[in-house]
């Protein structure tokens, strides 16, 4: 009752809220129980469950992956919400601690956002409540995250740390404001739960899009207000699935012998994650950083026979960031063919 009564106690102070409509999914895991007793005991409207999935069951039946992150994952949710015409979609995996959201556009139709893309509209509204109550800590994502979140934490006065991939080395960073990793792991109450948690962040993002309809705005315009603020920061990933492993193990051994000299036609510093450095330890990866600020990293799954290329782009407007990005994941599949 701890938990329930501390992450019910997350809303905004100091925000009016509009009643929205909100579907909310726990993929046949074990987050429906808890989000509707977190809801009641908030005063926020209850979530309409995807009945489908509300129940536990090991079999995911109606999914082909049990990750909101998989295509596909999310179309009973998305379904659902256009048949209920609800205003946001929040999705738990099954043991609840990812989120992924999706909200309604003005013409209707729904869009998903990226980890990185709800961890901006996260991070900002964790900094300023902190800022508003002046509070002192830092904000922290891991180096395959976007460093938009860097942004935030400067422009509110707080640290920024960037770790190792895997919320274990997140949530070690101190009096820590907000956390994130980019496959959707966020910790917005790191005082309660030092760990990544779909239900808190979840209350969260209902607060901050409740208090935005009543303005008139969505998620939408405020991820468009935070980068015309911070930049337009792009981010994707290549993945390459493997059936023998020595096939990324000689990926990676043929980065570190010969690393390209330019990715794109820019020139590129290399840097091998392996031999570590005074604020990281040292880890299975190779980092790539472009002069034009465009930065790749290369690192073997740890969970799945994957090999991981994550790739940012940054640019003043959304077109030639897009743009930018598209220019170096052509390159680098190039490069890891």
């Amino acid at each position: 009752m701890g938990y329930l009564q501390s992450v019910s106690g997350l809303l905004n102070k100091h925000s009016a809220r509009k009643d929205i409509k909100i579907v909310y999914s726990a993929m046949h895991g074990v987050g429906a129980g808890f989000i509707q007793e977190i809801f009641n005991l908030s005063g926020l409207a209850e979530p309409a469950q995807v009945l489908s999935q509300q129940q536990p069951d090991g079999k995911f039946p109606t999914v082909v992956f049990p990750n909101p992150e998989e295509p596909g994952a999310m179309d009973e949710s998305l379904a659902t919400a256009k048949a209920q015409q609800a205003d946001l979609v929040l999705v738990n995996d099954p043991d609840a601690d990812r989120l992924a959201v999706a909200f309604k556009k003005t013409d209707g139709s729904y869009q998903q956002l990226t980890g990185d893309q709800l961890g901006l509209i996260l991070g900002e509204e964790m900094a300023a409540r902190a800022s508003r109550e002046g509070r002192t800590g830092s904000l922290a994502c891991s180096i395959v995250s976007s460093s938009a979140l860097g942004k935030v934490a400067n422009h509110y006065g707080f640290g920024f740390e960037q770790t190792l991939t895997g919320f274990k080395w997140v949530s070690r960073v101190p009096n820590l404001i907000f956390g994130y990793e980019e496959a959707l792991g966020y910790c917005v109450d790191w005082g309660q739960v030092r760990d990544k948690d779909g239900l808190s962040a979840a209350l969260i993002v209902a607060d901050i899009a409740s208090a935005l309809a009543i303005q008139g705005y969505t998620l939408g315009d405020q991820l468009e207000k935070l980068m015309q603020r911070y930049g337009y920061f792009s981010t994707g990933q290549i993945s390459i699935r493997v059936t023998d492993l020595t096939v990324i193990a000689n990926l990676m051994k043929k980065l570190r012998s010969n690393p390209p000299a330019q990715i794109a036609g820019v020139n590129a510093v290399f840097e091998d994650m392996n031999q570590g450095s005074g604020s990281l330890p040292a880890t299975d990866a190779l980092r790539f950083t472009l002069e034009d600020g465009r930065t790749v990293i290369v690192r073997p799954s740890g969970t799945e026979p994957k090999l991981k290329c994550y790739l940012q782009a940054v640019s003043d407007n959304e077109s030639e960031s897009k743009k930018l990005l598209a220019e170096l994941e052509a390159a680098m599949r190039q490069i890891l063919n």
